[in-house]
Formats: C-alpha cells, structure tokens, sequence
C-alpha cells in the first residue's frame, strides 16, 4: 500500500475513534428526557446522565494526557477501547437512574483516551503546514456525530428502547479498536521522549498556551452547554418535539463543516490570530440574539435555526485553527496538551450543564445566558495574545 492511501486510513481510524466519544454523548441524547420514566428519578437528575459522561472524560483526559507521555499512544488507545465497550454493556445494563449515572462516568473515562492521542497522530501524519487542514478536516467528521447521532439514537429509541444506544456504542468500540489494533504497527511515534515539559503544571505555566486553549475551551464550552440543554427544553417548555432538535443540530453542523474546511485558508490570508478573533466574536453576538428572543417568549424553530447557524459558523471559523495553536503552544508536548484543552472544554460545558440544570424547565433564556456569558469571555482570554501573532 503507498504512503497516500496508509495515512488516509490511519486518520480514518483516528477519526473513527474521536467519532465513538463524542458519540457517547450524542447518541443517548434523544433518550434523556425518557429516562425518568424507564429508570426512575426526574428530568433534573436525568440530565446528570450527560453531566456524569462529560465529568468522566474530563478524569480520563487528564490521566491518559499522563500516561500518553510515558508508554505507546496506540496501545493506550486500543486499550481505552476495550474498557469503553465494557462500560457501554455494564449502561445497558443498569437497574436505576443512579447506577447508569455512575457506569456513565466510567463509560466517559474510558472513551476520552482518542481525543488526547488524535492531535499527536495527527502531527505525525502530516507536515506542519498540512496539519491544521488535517484538523479541520477531523473537527468536520467529529461534528457529524452531533447531527448524526441524534438522529441515530432517536430512531434507536423508536424501534427498541435506551438500552439499545448503548449496546450499538459498545459494538462500535470493539469494531474501532480491533481495526486499530491491526494497523497499530503503522501509527506515528514519537521520535525521543519528551524534554521540554515535566508535567502540566509546565505547559499551565505558558501563556500563549493558556491564552488558545482557554478561549479554545470557553467557545466549544458554550457550543455544548445550549446543546446538552436543548432536547430538554425543546420537548418541554417550547412545546416541540425530539425531531426540532435534530433539525437544529443539522443546520447548525452543516454552517459548522463549512466554515472548518474555509479556516485554515482565512488564517492564511488574514492571519491566524486575526481570524480566531473574528469567529470568537461571532459566537456571544449571536447568542446575544437568540436571548433577546427567548426573553421575548419565542419559539418558532424558523427564527432560532439561522442564529443557530451563525453560532456554528463562529464556532467553525475559529475551532480547527484555535485548537492547533494551542497544541502548537504547548511546544512538543501534544498528549498533555490536547488532554488540557478538552478537559477544559469538557469542564466548561459540564459546569454550565450542572448550573443550568435546576432551570432547564423554566424556558431558553438561562440556557441561553450561561452559553452568551463563556463566548464573551473565550473573547477575553485572547486579549494576552495581542502583540503575540
């Protein structure tokens, strides 16, 4: 097999891999309002269910992140597999409301391990000027699975019942892993062990770092919080149905792929830094609208999409490049890195998921305002970068 073709299929298993965690999200989605009703507790708690998965990944990050500096990536990798469809049968499985939350944690530990190696694979797949088209290109398969996925999991939810979301999750990980295991003589190494960085308090202790991977995490952070709120408060004070939200999710992805694939050329033309701003800013001016209409009451799914849209459009202009800054900045490190700037992302999202939570009855609005508040500061945590690109 020529080179072009091996590294076509090694990003596609690292893609695939990315693809199950955050499909671990995205296909139980459709079924968290149901839940109360199938394992006991209320709708407050059964938004725990994704509150709990995110928390987990957030752990898994930062001990992979560990353990991907010190022994073989691909392993670890197949690894973390094995153990994700483990959890996923043990969800399946669950008794009550509160035993799935916690096998939900485990689930998440277990499926974070691809988000922490895909940045260094791909770093040693492509040369430097192709590797933020690269990541591009795996933000745009990884958003498939918000649009996807729900739509998945709902007509999974139709012709069986929430158990069966987590069974499907638990062959796809055997599937991923197995196929990885059978390339993983062809995975990139790193050619010497690292210097530059003693842990993470190293990599925290960079400014430039902190500055990409924090706007990095407040954006995407902000992004997930309205979408983890969203079926929710659509089936429920709105007055819709699971499919609106989908509609949603599939505009807002499609405007998301558009944008990713057009990021890397911006940055060329207007300069990274430059076009990382323009798409931050987007972000909280449309939230901004979206809360001026859930103020005022509204609810017509033709008014939220196109602002929905620019939110993605933002978040898409901005993610690819910011994320491979922040890697960059770590100087050598992409493990530690990339596990720092998810769990920071996933903190975020998981922090304004358990806030909002108590609310997500009362309408779109607190929603709405968590989402508009971490845009805005993802904006101010670029201010340190203003002589720095």
């Amino acid at each position: 097999m020529s080179t072009a073709p091996k590294t076509s299929l090694l990003f596609v298993l690292i893609a695939s891999g990315t693809v199950l965690g955050i499909a671990g999200t995205d296909l139980v989605l459709p079924a968290i309002p149901s839940l109360p009703l199938q394992l006991g507790g209320t709708v407050e708690i059964a938004q725990l269910v994704l509150a709990a998965y995110v928390f987990g990944t957030l752990v898994g990050l930062l001990i992979f992140g560990e353990l991907g500096a010190r022994f073989d990536s691909c392993m670890l990798l197949v690894a973390s597999l094995a153990l994700f469809g483990v959890a996923s049968l043990a969800a399946a499985a669950s008794p009550s409301i509160e035993w799935l939350i916690v096998l939900r944690f485990a689930q998440g530990a277990f499926g974070s391990a691809p988000a922490v190696f895909a940045p260094g694979f791909i770093q040693g797949l492509y040369p430097q000027d192709k590797a933020a088209s690269a990541m591009g290109r795996l933000g745009s398969i990884e958003s498939l699975a918000p649009a996807l996925a729900p739509i998945a999991g709902a007509y999974l939810l139709e012709i069986g019942s929430w158990k069966l979301s987590f069974l499907i999750l638990a062959l796809l990980a055997a599937l991923v892993g197995a196929a990885i295991l059978w390339q993983q003589a062809y995975f990139p190494r790193p050619a010497q062990k690292l210097q530059s960085h003693s842990g993470y308090l190293a990599i925290l202790k960079n400014i430039e770092f902190v500055s990409y991977a924090s706007s990095q995490a407040l954006s995407l952070g902000a992004l997930l919080v309205f979408v983890f709120g969203a079926p929710a408060v659509l089936t429920g004070p709105l007055d819709k149905e699971i499919r609106d939200f989908v509609i949603l999710q599939v505009f807002g992805i499609v405007a998301f792929i558009l944008a990713a694939n057009s990021s890397a050329w911006l940055a060329m033309k207007f300069g990274t830094l430059r076009t990382i701003r323009a798409g931050t800013t987007i972000m909280p001016v449309a939230f901004l609208a979206i809360l001026i209409y859930a103020l005022a009451e509204g609810k017509n799914l033709y008014v939220l999409v196109p602002m929905w849209v620019v939110v993605n459009f933002g978040f898409g202009i901005r993610g690819p490049i910011g994320f491979h800054r922040a890697i960059i900045a770590a100087r050598g490190d992409p493990s530690r890195a990339a596990a720092i700037v998810v769990a920071a992302i996933l903190s975020v999202a998981t922090f304004g998921t358990v806030v909002v939570a108590p609310y997500i009855l009362v309408g779109l609005w607190p929603l709405t305002i968590a989402s508009a508040i971490f845009s805005a500061l993802a904006m101010v945590s670029l201010t340190p970068l203003r002589n720095s690109n």
